[in-house]
């Protein structure tokens, strides 16, 4: 049997964007339909499941608990038959996560109230990634949690059978969905009534699925910025069925492409526009892209839009601190259109970037640079002069979102971009090539195996 040891992207210099894809689903809320789903009463069916790495490490992980689950089918079709908040059972063996930050950090606080002992884990790169954050405020309200000397995974999460968890009031030191969503949940098996305060808005997938399957939450806006959620411990999740929207994060890199790439008009189908995920679309139209949305309307309580991104002159910016929150995962890709941008874009108040599934400052400098574009990284964003983009090998350092953003450099390039370490790209967008390929990027992979 042969494994496959690396995968290298090679993009080819010019094309342009054109035509009408849909890209994979919502990988956040493939995420919290399966685990939301599986703790309800009653059987559901998911559409547009995304069938990347990440989601189906979420899957494997019910599935190893006890949960029923058939699928997902080709088109992204699953159905679960929920065990209720106490019906999970204890794994035969440690949790196997992969790269999936999303799934550690949500499971830490949903298994933290349940009658057995549970180990999560990950590869080299999710046990690098620091889970403090989420393991610190469990305890507070009565978890048993062992960490990493560095608070690192392995985590160990032992049973709780014997104790209630108490419920908190939480402020968030940082403005963190998945932290939010990680003290939510386990809000749900707490005595009394959970809250957390954001200090800036974050995406409400958990919010707005909570509700969607039955469970009460009240969500106060105390002030511009800052918003307090709380829910009341000890109650029910009743099934219901979900209809998964594109994923605002894997449509990120076509917007930047088509915004890019003179000649480019492509649309973007049924892609979620929560109003927590579009800080990619406010950011690029202030830097002057030509983005238009139709078709809105909602799906299971998420709003959707096709979007249609014509090629345009973008114009150097200082990004509003406000965006960042609503943009933290698409600023690898934002970071190639202020390389084509005309003069200085400025990234401040970003410093998550840092702890992703890399340091994504760095590898983003480090790879603009070595294509020829003048910048610099600070402790929390970047600073980038538009220029233009020549050739050479950058190395993503096995992060999915850094492979996909330099391979839509190549539509600017002088000459071929090479992307090492791309394997994870599967994490989020399994047919990236092919669709990349199918509306007139120049792309291939090669796969590096040994026996």
């Amino acid at each position: 049997m042969s494994d496959v040891k690396s995968v290298t992207f090679v993009a080819q210099a010019g094309g342009c964007l054109n035509g009408e894809i849909r890209v994979p689903g919502d990988k956040s809320i493939s995420h919290r339909s399966i685990m939301l789903g599986s703790l309800s009463k009653g059987r559901m069916t998911i559409t547009g499941f995304l069938q990347g790495e990440d989601s189906l490490a979420t899957l494997k992980a019910f599935r190893a608990m006890g949960v029923p689950i058939e699928g997902p089918d080709e088109q992204g079709k699953v159905m679960i038959d929920g065990v209720g908040m106490h019906g999970l059972q204890a794994p035969s063996e440690p949790l196997d996560l992969g790269n999936s930050g999303t799934s550690m950090r949500l499971l830490t606080g949903l298994l933290a109230a349940q009658g057995f002992d549970v180990t999560l884990a990950g590869d080299h790169s999710l046990s690098s990634r620091p889970m403090k954050r989420v393991t610190d405020p469990v305890i507070q309200m009565g978890a048993s949690i062992t960490t990493a000397d560095n608070g690192t995974a392995p985590l160990i999460i032992h049973s709780n059978k014997q104790s209630q968890l108490s419920a908190i009031d939480y402020h968030l030191p940082m403005a963190s969905a998945q932290v939010k969503s990680c003290v939510l949940l386990a809000g749900l098996y707490a005595k009394g009534q959970t809250c957390v305060v954001e200090p800036a808005p974050t995406r409400d997938h958990t919010e707005r699925m909570l509700q969607g399957f039955g469970y009460t939450l009240d969500v106060q806006k105390l002030d511009e910025q800052r918003s307090r959620i709380c829910l009341q411990g000890g109650g029910e999740l009743t099934a219901c069925d979900i209809d998964v929207p594109s994923d605002i994060s894997s449509a990120a890199f076509f917007m930047v492409g088509a915004s890019i790439a003179k000649g480019s008009d492509i649309t973007l189908k049924h892609v979620g526009i929560n109003p927590t995920r579009i800080g990619i679309i406010n950011i690029l139209k202030q830097m002057g892209a030509d983005i238009c949305l139709a078709n809105e309307q909602e799906v299971g309580g998420e709003p959707v839009a096709d979007i249609r991104i014509r090629s345009a002159v973008l114009q150097g910016i200082h990004i509003p601190e406000d965006q960042v929150p609503l943009a933290i995962d698409e600023f690898p890709a934002i970071a190639i259109a202020a390389a084509c941008a005309q003069g200085q874009t400025i990234l401040t108040g970003a410093e998550e970037l840092r702890v992703k599934e890399s340091d994504r400052i760095q590898a983003m400098i480090d790879g603009l640079t070595i294509l020829g574009i003048d910048c610099e990284g600070t402790k929390d964003g970047m600073i980038i002069n538009g220029g233009e983009f020549t050739h050479g090998s950058v190395d993503s350092l096995g992060d999915h979102r850094i492979a996909m953003s330099f391979a839509m450099a190549a539509l600017r390039a002088k000459g071929t971009i090479t992307i090492d370490d791309c394997a994870n790209v599967n994490t989020s967008f399994p047919n990236f090539i092919s669709l990349a390929n199918t509306c007139g990027l120049t792309i291939h992979d090669n796969h590096v195996v040994s026996d």
